[in-house]
């Protein structure tokens, strides 16, 4: 049996590295993308949302840790969540946007009738939330410093709601209540001890980046 000589060889190995580097070309390659991945998030409250451009921090904190995040807002002033049921609009977007998080606030719902509301429509905006896939997250308030003595009502009914939507939580007020106790430093209330002062904006964010992205 003759033996194979160098240049048979060379031959051999340029023909074998000529198919390798074209197999992608014929179909072999798989499909890789490259890029910053973008996740969307609603927001839907009130002015406990809005004020300070909260959403603006939540995606500012985000990026910061990594996390490409869009956000769309449906606050307005006094709104409960029935309110913003009644008029439709989350309805409608939901479904058409499919988001990969909403995130929901109301008043501080430390008594009954807030407690029902939350439950009552936690219930249907995460059915809805489902036909999408789409991460319901509730957004724990706090009293108005007025009504400090209502705080574990606020924390247990926003904490029960999650709970039985099966749903995350983001515990801001929780959080709030901490530090209060702690430092006796109320500086997370703005000038009309209801909304939040720019540092407990901040604080709020922290928060629910920290819940939605564990």
């Amino acid at each position: 049996m003759k033996a194979i000589g160098r240049k048979t060889v060379s031959a051999i190995l340029k023909t074998f590295l000529i198919i390798y580097f074209c197999l992608p070309a014929l179909g072999g390659q798989k499909k890789t993308s490259y890029g910053y991945s973008v996740k969307s998030i609603l927001f839907i409250g009130n002015s406990l949302t809005y004020t300070n451009d909260l959403p603006a921090m939540v995606v500012s904190l985000a990026k910061e840790k990594g996390i490409g995040l869009k956000a769309e807002v449906l606050a307005y002033p006094n709104y409960g969540l029935e309110d913003h049921w009644s008029n439709g609009n989350l309805q409608q977007l939901i479904p058409a946007s499919q988001f990969d998080f909403v995130v929901l606030q109301q008043g501080p719902s430390s008594q009954s009738e807030g407690r029902a509301m939350l439950l009552d429509y936690g219930v249907r905006i995460k059915a809805l939330c489902d036909t999408t896939k789409t991460r319901l997250a509730f957004f724990m308030v706090w009293p108005a410093f007025a009504n400090l003595h209502t705080f574990e009502g606020v924390i247990k009914n926003y904490s029960d709601a999650a709970t039985a939507t099966n749903s995350l939580l983001c515990p801001v007020g929780a959080v709030w209540k901490k530090h209060f106790d702690e430092t006796k430093d109320y500086s997370y209330y703005g000038p009309d001890l209801f909304h939040p002062s720019q540092k407990g904006s901040e604080i709020a964010a922290k928060v629910i980046v920290d819940a939605l992205f564990k």
